[in-house]
Protein backbone atom coordinates (compact mmCIF):
# COMPACT_ATOMS: atom_id res chain seq x y z
CA UNK A 1 0.00 0.00 0.00
CA UNK A 2 1.53 3.70 -0.82
CA UNK A 3 1.44 6.19 1.14
CA UNK A 4 -1.46 8.18 -1.15
CA UNK A 5 -3.68 4.51 -0.86
CA UNK A 6 -6.58 4.35 1.34
CA UNK A 7 -6.97 1.65 4.07
CA UNK A 8 -8.66 -0.92 3.41
CA UNK A 9 -12.08 -1.05 5.80
CA UNK A 10 -14.70 -3.82 5.93
CA UNK A 11 -17.73 -2.36 7.49
CA UNK A 12 -19.80 -4.61 9.72
CA UNK A 13 -23.57 -4.82 8.99
CA UNK A 14 -24.31 -4.17 13.09
CA UNK A 15 -22.08 -0.89 12.29
CA UNK A 16 -24.28 0.52 9.77
CA UNK A 17 -26.98 2.95 11.33
CA UNK A 18 -30.20 3.82 9.30
CA UNK A 19 -31.28 6.97 9.50
CA UNK A 20 -35.05 8.72 8.19
CA UNK A 21 -34.82 10.67 5.17
CA UNK A 22 -36.33 13.78 5.91
CA UNK A 23 -37.47 14.74 2.31
CA UNK A 24 -39.96 11.28 2.23
CA UNK A 25 -41.88 9.19 4.66
CA UNK A 26 -40.92 5.41 4.41
CA UNK A 27 -37.62 6.54 2.53
CA UNK A 28 -34.37 5.49 4.99
CA UNK A 29 -30.84 5.50 4.44
CA UNK A 30 -27.59 4.01 5.87
CA UNK A 31 -24.01 5.32 5.04
CA UNK A 32 -22.15 2.05 4.00
CA UNK A 33 -18.58 3.68 3.20
CA UNK A 34 -17.71 7.45 2.59
CA UNK A 35 -14.86 10.05 2.74
CA UNK A 36 -15.01 9.31 6.42
CA UNK A 37 -14.16 5.53 6.20
CA UNK A 38 -11.23 7.01 3.93
CA UNK A 39 -12.93 6.31 0.78
CA UNK A 40 -10.97 8.65 -1.91
CA UNK A 41 -13.75 9.43 -4.89
CA UNK A 42 -17.33 7.65 -4.09
CA UNK A 43 -19.27 7.22 -1.03
CA UNK A 44 -21.96 4.11 -1.19
CA UNK A 45 -25.22 4.06 0.54
CA UNK A 46 -28.61 1.88 0.99
CA UNK A 47 -31.83 3.14 1.11
CA UNK A 48 -34.95 1.24 1.90
CA UNK A 49 -38.47 2.39 0.24
CA UNK A 50 -41.60 1.11 2.22
CA UNK A 51 -44.66 0.19 0.67
CA UNK A 52 -46.11 2.70 -0.47
CA UNK A 53 -43.79 5.72 0.08
CA UNK A 54 -43.13 8.39 -2.30
CA UNK A 55 -39.68 10.26 -2.71
CA UNK A 56 -40.63 13.58 -4.18
CA UNK A 57 -39.47 14.87 -7.48
CA UNK A 58 -35.81 16.62 -6.92
CA UNK A 59 -32.24 17.39 -8.72
CA UNK A 60 -28.97 16.60 -6.99
CA UNK A 61 -25.69 18.06 -7.89
CA UNK A 62 -23.89 15.31 -7.91
CA UNK A 63 -24.84 11.85 -10.30
CA UNK A 64 -26.07 8.95 -8.70
CA UNK A 65 -25.58 5.05 -9.66
CA UNK A 66 -27.26 2.64 -8.56
CA UNK A 67 -28.37 -1.11 -8.09
CA UNK A 68 -31.84 -2.21 -7.04
CA UNK A 69 -31.15 -4.94 -4.33
CA UNK A 70 -34.80 -6.06 -3.83
CA UNK A 71 -38.15 -5.56 -4.22
CA UNK A 72 -39.96 -3.39 -7.03
CA UNK A 73 -40.69 0.08 -7.34
CA UNK A 74 -41.36 3.33 -9.90
CA UNK A 75 -38.64 5.69 -10.80
CA UNK A 76 -39.23 8.23 -12.29
CA UNK A 77 -35.93 10.15 -14.52
CA UNK A 78 -36.21 13.00 -16.73
CA UNK A 79 -40.82 13.09 -17.24
CA UNK A 80 -40.43 8.87 -17.31
CA UNK A 81 -41.68 6.64 -15.28
CA UNK A 82 -40.56 3.06 -15.23
CA UNK A 83 -41.06 -0.01 -13.21
CA UNK A 84 -37.46 -1.22 -11.59
CA UNK A 85 -36.56 -4.55 -9.49
CA UNK A 86 -33.50 -6.64 -7.89
CA UNK A 87 -30.95 -6.68 -10.42
CA UNK A 88 -31.40 -3.61 -12.69
CA UNK A 89 -28.91 -0.89 -12.51
CA UNK A 90 -29.68 3.14 -13.22
CA UNK A 91 -27.28 6.24 -13.69
CA UNK A 92 -28.97 9.14 -12.86
CA UNK A 93 -27.14 12.31 -14.29
CA UNK A 94 -26.29 15.52 -12.49
CA UNK A 95 -28.68 17.71 -12.36
CA UNK A 96 -31.89 15.38 -13.61
CA UNK A 97 -35.02 15.76 -12.34
CA UNK A 98 -36.17 12.04 -10.57
CA UNK A 99 -38.49 10.49 -8.39
CA UNK A 100 -39.44 7.39 -6.64
CA UNK A 101 -42.60 5.42 -5.91
CA UNK A 102 -43.42 2.09 -4.16
CA UNK A 103 -46.91 0.97 -5.38
CA UNK A 104 -45.82 -2.72 -3.88
CA UNK A 105 -46.73 -4.94 -1.16
CA UNK A 106 -42.91 -5.28 -0.51
CA UNK A 107 -40.09 -2.97 0.57
CA UNK A 108 -37.67 -1.65 -2.12
CA UNK A 109 -34.08 -1.40 -1.46
CA UNK A 110 -31.17 -0.17 -3.51
CA UNK A 111 -27.02 0.63 -3.40
CA UNK A 112 -26.79 4.71 -4.40
CA UNK A 113 -23.05 5.27 -4.93
CA UNK A 114 -22.51 9.02 -5.80
CA UNK A 115 -19.06 11.16 -5.76
CA UNK A 116 -17.49 12.40 -2.47
CA UNK A 117 -18.37 16.17 -1.43
CA UNK A 118 -21.23 17.97 -1.21
CA UNK A 119 -24.59 16.65 -3.06
CA UNK A 120 -27.10 19.86 -2.85
CA UNK A 121 -30.86 18.76 -3.24
CA UNK A 122 -33.36 20.79 -4.80
CA UNK A 123 -37.07 19.66 -5.01
CA UNK A 124 -38.72 20.28 -8.07
CA UNK A 125 -42.32 20.85 -8.62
Amino acid sequence: MSEHSPAPVIKRRDDIEYESVDAADGLSKGVLLSGADGTPHFAMRRFTIDPGAEVPKHTNAVEHEQYVLEGEYVVGIDGEERTVSAGDALLIPAGVVHWYRNESDDPGAFICAVPNGDDTIELAE
